[in-house]
């Protein structure tokens, strides 16, 4: 199994980023997708979260500027950055919530991180 995220980049303050974020492999069923972030002298922290049903949830940080969607065909979720704030600079790193086929049970799984700088 593994997660492929891409997306990164530089953008000024004010842009825009689509980051993206696919899971492969033996995979039978996927429950709670996400983005985190991790800033410069700093933990790593949840920015956004979506279920298999639907459900999103955001750092406050984020709210109204930033939005995750996902495809569930395609194991896919996305980030859509709006409004992007020097803050937001960090590695940005996807995670799924899933079990594996012949399994029984679900296992967190990353992605290696995509770097996103909002600079002037």
């Amino acid at each position: 199994v593994q997660l492929q995220a891409s997306g990164g980049g530089l953008v000024q303050p004010g842009g825009s980023l689509r980051l993206s974020c696919a899971a492969s492999g033996s995979i039978s069923s996927i429950n709670i997708m996400g983005w985190y972030r991790r800033a410069p002298m700093k933990q790593r922290a949840m920015v956004a979260l979506t279920g298999s049903g639907g459900s999103t949830e955001y750092a406050d940080s984020v709210k109204g500027r930033f939005t995750i969607s996902r495809d569930n065909a395609k194991n896919t979720i996305y980030l859509q950055m709006n409004s992007l704030k020097p803050e937001d600079t960090a590695v940005y790193y996807c995670q799924a919530n899933l079990r594996r086929s012949g399994t029984y049970s679900y296992t967190s799984y990353w992605g290696q991180g995509t770097q996103v700088t909002v600079s002037s």
